[in-house]
């Protein structure tokens, strides 16, 4: 019996569908936003992922793409977008396979089973994300560096694994306040600084002594391994 979660915002698609998945012997859980949706593949880590795109808080690629960041969990994009190359784009972004609506149960039930396949161990690994001496596990909200508990807030939390799952990257102010505040670029951008500030202190740094945060100027922030700035 595979564990299904299946991330669709329309009742009159999720409800049957539930039913029907179930009827072919699987565990159906369902969530009907993106941010549930990522939080329950997190929490619960299921066998395989079922994404709509078309979801009322955020694009289904964007929210595969957060997924990809930090889960290997197999996903089937089901949706109406029909388009050649919206299909490739999600495929590319990481999708395992890729079915237009409408489709029935018994197809999707097939590329299920045809996915988990090719996927034997299933699930997610070890989601864990390690930079240098870092280490942030989203399951657990825990860090630790170099093997000594740090205590954050669950804000200094969200923006340090934001950042340690894009590592050697330039994260701009505008994508930590969408993605980690959920709120729109517009003169906040002191709020990140502030954070940026409290979560330097913690993992005793500085702004003018780096170890893993660097400030890029004028474009926004990147950790890296202390190794990898030499």
């Amino acid at each position: 019996m595979a564990r299904l979660l299946l991330i669709e915002d329309d009742l009159t698609i999720r409800t049957p569908l539930i039913r029907a998945l179930r009827e072919r012997g699987h565990a159906v859980a369902a969530a009907s936003t993106a941010m549930a949706g990522l939080r329950d593949a997190l929490e619960d880590r299921p066998d395989l992922v079922v994404l709509d795109l078309g979801l009322p808080d955020l694009d289904g690629r964007e929210l595969l793409r957060m997924l990809r960041a930090v889960s290997a969990v197999p996903v089937i994009v089901a949706t109406a977008r029909d388009d050649e190359t919206e299909i490739v784009r999600v495929l590319d972004a990481g999708a395992d396979d890729y079915v237009v609506k409408p489709f029935t149960a018994a197809q999707l039930d097939a590329r299920a089973r045809a996915v988990l396949r090719r996927a034997p161990g299933g699930g997610t690994p070890d989601p864990t994300l390690v930079v240098g001496g870092l280490r942030v596990d989203p399951r657990s909200r825990q860090v630790t560096l170099d093997g000594a508990q740090v205590e954050l807030t669950p804000r200094e939390f969200d923006l340090l694994h934001h950042l340690a799952a894009r590592p050697g990257q330039v994260v701009t102010k505008r994508e930590l306040l969408s993605e980690v505040w959920q709120i729109p670029y517009g003169g906040a951008d002191k709020t990140v600084d502030v954070h940026l500030s409290w979560l330097r202190r913690k993992l005793g740094e500085s702004a003018q002594e780096p170890r893993y945060l660097h400030t890029v100027r004028g474009v926004g922030v990147r950790l890296e391994s202390p190794r990898a700035t030499g």
